[in-house]
């Protein structure tokens, strides 16, 4: 099962379903799944079958850094994976104990997927935000697009220039920095966002 890359719930299986009593069955236990659906925006049984996939691909319950590198790995073997993989492992890692649990996998997964735009825009910013001191440095983006431009390798069409990614970064921060000063923060960032979303469902509605 795809898990991470994904990025969504599997249709459910033909089988049984996964019962309660499984959240409790691995070396690491998990929250009740009571508490993940007050905390999640899954139903039960989304929960069950995610379980099921975190557990057939992370037996300890928990995936540490190398493994969840090796993992996304899997699925971009034209490029070189590791370090958006590990700028991704540090935005799930939300306890900072070198470890992602099931809890702390779902809860980004709900962001991600079922989130408000609101709360997606600001998972986004945490994950550029490479050293979480609340602004978004050139230095930060640069290392961020660099390291999906290695992701995405050579083989792609069309072939991406050697200068896309500075121009992308000079393009963001031309939308995205209002006061000149050399930094995004995250009130500008969820400004310059949501103006674009607005637009876009203009746009779209008048269409």
């Amino acid at each position: 099962m795809p898990l991470f890359p994904s990025l969504s719930p599997p249709p459910p299986p033909t089988d049984s379903v996964v019962e309660d009593g499984e959240l409790s069955t691995v070396c690491y236990r998990p929250e009740g799944l009571d508490q993940l659906l007050q905390q999640t925006k899954f139903t039960r049984r989304e929960l069950q079958i995610l379980y099921r996939g975190f557990k057939n691909e992370c037996p300890s319950g928990v995936v540490d850094e190398e493994t969840f590198k090796l993992i996304y790995s899997q699925f971009f073997p034209q490029g070189d994976s590791s370090t958006y993989a590990h700028f991704l492992f540090e935005a799930f890692d939300t306890h900072k104990n070198g470890s992602v649990s099931f809890e702390d996998f779902i809860t980004c997964l709900s962001i991600i997927l079922r989130g408000s735009v609101t709360e997606k825009l600001n998972w986004a910013f945490n994950l550029y935000d490479l050293n979480k001191d609340g602004f978004i440095t050139k230095e930060e983006m640069t290392d961020i697009m660099s390291s999906i431009y290695d992701m995405m390798g050579t083989c792609t069409y069309p072939c991406m220039q050697n200068d896309a990614p500075k121009e992308h970064i000079d393009i963001f921060f031309q939308k995205m920095d209002k006061n000149k000063d050399g930094v995004v923060t995250i009130e500008e960032f969820l400004e310059s966002c949501q103006k674009v979303q607005i637009h876009l469902n203009s746009v779209f509605h008048n269409s």
